[in-house]
């Protein structure tokens, strides 16, 4: 068995460069949350680039903080982070009609077997699948709200 990848997709009324700035700001990060984890920015640019890092203030359970590393980005088209732990978190987003298709994903398809399993005991898929499923609302009205203006 290895790791997969979990994930969803939404129809945004928003062209991907407005649905892209609010991904590539870590200070926004917390205003998409679904899940209820991601806490604050505690460090980072204010807008992110492939190898940018940034610090989080995060809650399961206890809180701690996490740092990312940005290590996929495409200007309007891609962004994905990991930490230390390795799975990333994705963003992709595609053009159709006027808005924005887009799929956020929890990557942990690189881990072997053995890590893969302990991610699965752990719980983290359902619990990310979730997260992702109320996320993308969150984000959905954040950049239709911006592009209203």
């Amino acid at each position: 068995m290895t790791g997969t990848v979990i994930s969803e997709s939404i129809v945004v009324d928003a062209p991907p460069s407005v649905v892209f700035a609010i991904l590539a700001d870590p200070r926004q990060h917390a205003r998409i949350d679904g899940s209820g984890t991601v806490q604050a920015l505690l460090e980072g640019p204010e807008r992110l680039s492939k190898g940018a890092t940034f610090g989080v203030r995060m809650r399961i359970g206890a809180p701690y903080t996490i740092k990312n590393t940005v290590v996929e980005f495409d200007e309007d088209r891609r962004i994905a982070w990991r930490h230390f732990a390795g799975h990333r978190w994705r963003y992709e987003l595609e053009p159709v009609g006027g808005g924005t298709r887009v799929t956020e994903s929890f990557d942990y398809s690189r881990y072997n077997a053995l890590a893969a399993k302990v991610i699965e005991l752990a719980g983290f898929p359902a619990k990310n699948r979730q997260g992702i499923h109320e996320t993308l609302p969150k984000l959905k009205a954040a950049a239709e709200s911006d592009a209203r203006g």
